[in-house]
């Protein structure tokens, strides 16, 4: 006779494995690592003191 199989633990284990790999999916596909948000805001604040270093001042008080 073949083995005995608790179908609870068995749909348990089997959620358990599935869950892992959409959870690594999702990893691959949204996730940074805390460097490369590290980089991208250092980035982002760069271009900006760039831009506003360049803004041309009209001396009106209107900011365009």
């Amino acid at each position: 006779m073949g083995e005995i199989v608790n179908l609870h633990k068995a749909h348990k284990a089997a959620k358990k494995q599935q869950d892992a790999e959409r959870s690594a999916t999702n990893r691959m596909t949204h996730g940074r690592t805390k460097a490369e948000r590290t980089l991208e805001m250092a980035r982002s604040e760069k271009t900006r003191r760039l831009l506003d270093a360049h803004k041309i001042d009209t001396g009106n008080g209107d900011d365009r």
